[in-house]
């Protein structure tokens, strides 16, 4: 018989009502209702159960022990195989990379096991613990992947949200922060890469006719492939977004360069005949005007102010200043 492993995170007993039963470390797996355990596949003791196990054929122990990343999804008679992805939440990584929640299913057992925490399980396990979880298998399928999908889309809103303010400081000719709108574009690309095939997963399971998913249950899991075919949607309109955001960008910073560019072309218009009266009359040679004069000197001045102001009015008249 086997026995409930001793370092699983999550180890109960579905009690059929939306509550649950803990079953301590060691003691014999029930039989006659449903039981969820839960394991980080990270830990040595985890793989060592699920390798010595009789639970498990071995495509499902490779599965669990994380030899797989991409949304899955495998039926084995009644028995689900499952591969499924959540926001990364956790302090120090980037929620872009999301953790893998690894699942095999059965009529009377739900075994799971992920590297790094997800709070999609933690919001399974506190419905359960108030009372107000899934009542079997089947509810416990749909609720995992409901809060999932319910994460996922907190993120996506809070990238829309990003995307506005970004929009806003740019017609404010504010620009962006190095790197911001880039980070944001890579969260847009590699989140899709993610939802996209669980999209199809969710979809897929909808339609399984496997004894434990009622109707209930399939109608609940179409919803929650409609509400991830609208954040795909938003990714893609984020993304387009973001290169109408990018290209707005370089077109501010193009404008700015040649715009300090007009007004340096401009003061250099404006110095060139000084310059070259200057460098003319400081020629050494014999019989240059006013050479003996003592007014000469600001009189040259005088005529070269003139010269200036005149070719300022005559830019400004021209619109070109």
């Amino acid at each position: 018989m086997e026995r409930v492993p001793d370092n699983s995170i999550y180890s109960l007993q579905l009690n059929g009502s939306g509550g649950m039963q803990p079953l301590p470390a060691g003691t014999p797996l029930p039989t006659s209702t449903p039981a969820w355990v839960h394991l980080d596949y990270g830990k040595p003791q985890t793989e060592l159960w699920l390798q010595q196990t009789g639970l498990l054929n071995e495509a499902a122990r490779e599965a669990l022990l994380g030899q797989s990343s991409r949304p899955k999804l495998v039926r084995q008679g009644d028995n689900l195989l499952l591969i499924l992805r959540g926001i990364n939440h956790n302090q120090q990584d980037r929620p872009e990379e999301m953790v893998a929640l690894r699942i095999f299913i059965s009529p009377q057992l739900i075994l799971s096991s992920r590297r790094r925490p997800l709070l999609s399980e933690k919001d399974v396990y506190e419905q359960l613990a108030t009372g107000d979880g899934p009542l079997n298998p089947g509810d416990w399928l749909v609720d995992i992947c409901d809060a999932l999908t319910d994460r996922a889309g907190e993120f996506v809103e809070t990238l829309h949200d990003q995307i506005l303010e970004l929009e806003e400081a740019v017609l404010e000719n504010e620009m962006p922060a190095t790197g911001q709108l880039g980070r944001i574009r890579k969260q847009l690309i590699m989140i899709r890469r993610y939802l996209s095939p669980q999209r199809d997963l969710v979809a897929r399971l909808a339609s399984e006719k496997i004894g434990w998913l009622n109707d209930d249950d399939r109608r609940r899991l179409q919803d929650i492939a409609d509400r991830l075919r609208r954040w795909l949607d938003d990714l893609d309109a984020g993304v387009a977004r973001t290169a109408v955001l990018a290209d707005e960008v370089n077109n501010i910073m193009a404008e700015a360069t040649n715009r300090r560019a007009y007004q340096m072309s401009i003061m250099a218009l404006l110095f060139l005949p000084a310059s070259f009266l200057t460098g003319l009359f400081g020629i050494n040679l014999g019989g240059m005007p006013g050479a003996n004069s003592p007014v000469a000197f600001w009189t040259f001045c005088l005529i070269l102010t003139g010269l200036a102001v005149g070719l300022g009015l005559w830019l400004k008249l021209r619109r070109w200043w």
